[in-house]
């Protein structure tokens, strides 16, 4: 998994709530994002009557059952982006117990602990930006403080 970070599953509700597909976009899952963008305007083109959508341009009063397989459709995407980042942070949360060392035993050959004991965490390896001069996270490929790239592992 590439994103290490915790998501927020409240505010992907909230951007959702805002434009159809933000909250996955949050997320950092653009096909979801384009796809919910999409399946909103598709029912919104084919499922309400054009004189709702003239009346709601209008400000006149629409009837709110016109309107309903648009709300539909918003309302999974809504539900699909809170399980989308409860799925994400669960799946970090049990990536890191076997990196954060209470998973980690030694193996049997190794001299530097006892087989079967636990094994520290590895400290995160950090590196200096050449551009900025501020620490950086090693499996960054750019610098997250002035967005310059940074050399590969292998010098180039």
């Amino acid at each position: 998994m590439s994103e290490t970070s915790r998501k927020r599953p409240w505010l992907a509700v909230v951007l959702a709530l805002l434009v159809t597909g933000l909250g996955h976009a949050y997320l950092r899952r653009w096909g979801r994002a384009f796809g919910w963008f999409l399946a909103v305007t598709a029912v919104g083109i084919l499922f309400v009557p054009e004189a709702a959508i003239e009346q709601l341009y209008a400000g006149t009063g629409v009837p709110i059952g016109d309107l309903f397989p648009v709300f539909a459709v918003i309302a999974a995407s809504v539900i699909d982006a809170y399980v989308v980042a409860v799925r994400h942070n669960r799946d970090l949360e049990s990536a890191s117990v076997g990196v954060a060392g209470t998973d980690r035993v030694a193996p049997e050959g190794d001299a530097s602990a006892p087989a079967g004991a636990a094994v520290p965490p590895e400290a995160p390896r950090v590196v200096e930006c050449p551009h900025c001069g501020r620490e950086v996270d090693a499996e960054l490929d750019f610098c997250h403080w002035c967005t310059e790239d940074l050399p590969k592992p292998d010098g180039n």
